[in-house]
């Protein structure tokens, strides 16, 4: 292993889902250099937010540069909620392939398909091993010992815990602890759902959306990193690209899940949301999104980090 004894600063990569092409650009765009093939950069890690299968059209690509970056020590990263659907989706209850832990409908094998048709069987054992050492979540030290944070799609302190305390009973995102995450009546479920999907807040009876895929949806993504105020409108507190139509106020009473992210702790850098911009720009001063949907015409995003408080908007980096 190669890995930085001294990491200067860090780059936040968002969700790839196999577009190794715009990956590559993005690296070398970044300062890394392909050295016995690996890309490293001499004074700076790589943190990779997760979703680096499903949808694109070179996911083998992807995996054969990613997992070499981190193995070698030159990059981290975290786990996507593709990634979690893959291991549920190839965990069997009894060993019967039709009793798989996420349930094998057409949206779940369409979601899937691209990564099951691109990888051979070893390759894609090879990938969910690897999924299962992924931690959900990062807190790195940088100058001075600030700090900054990575999760794919909300930073949530409570639901931290709860799969902390998991994970020390279970032994890690084995079997166990997918059985128990796949659970709806298990505590152990929410707690994945926040911080791999986010959090949401059903629409008023009678509302949904169409979302990117054609599925329609009765409950938004929310802004979780601040709270709704009296007299704000359904539609003008989503955390996505999908448009909504609902001039209606919230009921402040249904936000009792949703706690503003402290202005003063460490900036997080989430993936996930699919947002849809002609450039990146920070949520809130120490919130960033790095998900612009390379995989729907959108372009690859990073962040490089160097110790600062606020997000510089200005240190955005990105490659369509």
């Amino acid at each position: 292993m190669n890995e930085l004894s001294n990491v200067a600063g860090y780059d936040l990569i968002g969700d790839i889902h196999g577009h190794a092409d715009e990956l590559l650009r993005l690296l070398i765009k970044l300062g890394y250099t392909k050295e016995d093939g690996v890309f490293r950069h001499s004074e700076r890690q790589a943190i990779f937010l997760g979703d680096f299968i499903d949808r694109g059209p070179k996911i083998r690509e992807v995996l054969e540069t990613v997992f070499p970056m981190v193995q070698a020590g030159f990059a981290r990263a975290v786990l996507g909620n593709h990634e979690f659907n893959a291991l549920a989706f190839h965990t069997f209850i009894n060993g019967v392939e039709e009793q798989s832990l996420r349930p094998r409908t057409l949206k779940n094998i369409r979601q899937h398909a691209a990564t099951i048709q691109q990888l051979t069987d070893s390759q894609l054992s090879n990938a969910l091993d690897w999924f299962r050492t992924l931690p959900l979540w990062l807190e790195v030290l940088g100058p001075d010992d600030s700090r900054c944070r990575a999760v794919h799609a909300c930073w949530d302190d409570i639901q931290i815990a709860q799969v902390m305390q998991m994970e020390e009973k279970y032994g890690g995102v084995n079997k166990e602890f997918l059985v128990a995450a796949m659970d709806k009546e298990d505590p152990l479920f929410s707690a994945v759902e926040v911080l791999l999907k986010g959090k949401e807040l059903p629409l008023p009876e009678g509302f949904f959306y169409t979302d990117k895929d054609g599925h329609e949806r009765n409950a938004i993504r929310a802004r979780w990193f601040e709270m709704p105020t009296r007299g704000m409108l359904y539609q003008d507190y989503v955390l996505q690209a999908d448009p909504i139509d609902c001039p209606i106020e919230i009921d402040l009473a249904l936000c009792d899940g949703i706690s503003a992210y402290p202005f003063e702790s460490a900036p997080v850098f989430v993936g996930h949301y699919w947002l849809r911009a002609d450039r990146p720009r920070r949520l809130a001063t120490n919130v960033a999104c790095l998900d612009y949907s390379v995989a729907r015409s959108g372009f690859l995003c990073a962040y490089s980090w160097d110790g600062e408080t606020q997000i510089d908007e200005s240190k955005f980096r990105w490659a369509a």
